[in-house]
């Protein structure tokens, strides 16, 4: 069967996942459930729309590349220490690809269809990025797929997409203008044929011809006329088969059943857990610190004097990462391994923004030893 992008993705987000981010966004778990159900799919269809270019399929590609992290890896940053710098690292990569203008739509349209503040949806679509993007590089590494690969299976999988978004949501993102009016007729359509495919199984001594018959009444009713009438006749028999098969669970969207009670997530934002402390200096914090610093200076670099004036604070943050480097030695495995994730997680964004002061004349050439010696650092913690 063919991959079904929309469901590889809810599967990562099992109940425990959604509760957990419930617990750090301050949500029900009910409300979180019905944001995340309406983002996943939102963000897919965006991420489409994205490789439809070949720039952008290209673009796709290198941000998929650098995003080096499994998926199992963004467990425990949900609700631990890692907790900001992945809600961070996912809205710079989301605003790198549909721009910061759009992702701001987007947090402001499914804040209003689940009932959540902007930046509440905002940080729900920092944390889901991560994963969906984390997702999709999966099944492209797995499938061997090249640029234009990735944008054709994106491309074959539409329909899935826009039949994912739930009801009420997909005609917002169209008035926003982050969705065409074709998804979302697609969405109705693909609903109704759904719906259509379940009346004929229940009533079970349907023949072809009356299946023909129901879809040529369906033609009448939906929301898209231009339909062909083998088309709907072809959609109405799919239901009509996928129901008589029996819904998979794994095929489900935003259908996740709730758990029997609900976890507290556990950690605390911005504070690290107590086995990356060593030597009274703890190293989440620190990392933490550091990166943050390494954020606000690189964007500031747009020239041969900014360059040379951040040197001595870009020196500052590496001589930080290697107290870090050193005492982590001492650390518990478990201790290194969440420690790699933090790594793991901030090094996508620093590389894009390192990448682009490389670029700038005169800048480049003066800020390259700093920035050298820094991914040198950040590449050794990730190793740790």
């Amino acid at each position: 069967m063919a991959t079904n992008l929309v469901s590889v993705v809810m599967q990562f987000l099992t109940p425990d996942m959604i509760a957990k981010i419930a617990s750090v966004l301050g949500l029900d778990r009910n409300i979180a459930q019905k944001a995340i159900a309406g983002a996943v799919p939102a963000l897919l269809a965006s991420l489409a729309d994205v490789a439809s270019t070949p720039n952008g399929a290209r673009q796709l590609t290198n941000t998929l590349t650098q995003q080096s992290g499994s998926l199992e890896s963004l467990k425990n940053l949900v609700g631990g220490a890692g907790q900001n710098l992945l809600a961070e690292s996912g809205s710079n990569m989301l605003s790198g690809l549909f721009g910061g203008g759009a992702l701001d739509t987007m947090a402001q349209t499914i804040g209003k269809f689940a009932g959540i503040g902007e930046g509440t949806s905002k940080s729900m679509l920092g944390m889901l990025g991560p994963v969906v993007l984390g997702s999709l590089g999966q099944q492209q590494r797995s499938m061997g797929l090249d640029a234009s690969g990735l944008a054709s299976l994106l491309t074959s999988q539409k329909d899935q997409i826009a039949a994912a978004i739930p009801s009420g949501l997909a005609s917002q993102l169209n008035a926003a203008g982050l969705i065409d009016g074709a998804t979302e007729s697609l969405r109705s359509g693909a609903a109704a044929a759904s719906a259509a495919g379940g009346r004929i199984a229940e009533a079970s001594e349907r023949t072809i011809s009356g299946a023909g018959q129901a879809a040529s009444a369906l033609a009448s009713r939906t929301a898209v006329p231009q339909w062909p009438y083998w088309l709907v006749a072809a959609v109405v028999l799919g239901g009509l088969v996928w129901f008589a098969l029996g819904r998979s669970g794994e095929d489900t969207v935003a259908q996740v059943s709730p758990p029997a009670t609900t976890r507290t997530a556990t950690g605390t934002v911005g504070k690290a857990p107590a086995d990356l402390t060593v030597g009274g200096m703890n190293l989440a914090n620190q990392i933490n610190a550091s990166v943050g610093s390494i954020r606000t200076l690189l964007p500031g670099i747009t020239d041969a004097a900014s360059a040379q004036a951040a040197l001595p604070k870009l020196k500052e943050a590496v001589a930080q990462l290697n107290e870090v480097s050193s005492r982590a030695t001492q650390l518990p495995p478990e201790g290194k391994s969440t420690l790699v994730k933090l790594i793991v997680v901030a090094t996508p964004t620093i590389n894009q923004m390192c990448d682009k002061v490389l670029a700038t004349p005169g800048a480049g050439d003066i800020a390259k030893p700093a920035i050298d010696e820094l991914r040198g650092k950040l590449d050794t913690l990730a190793r740790t």
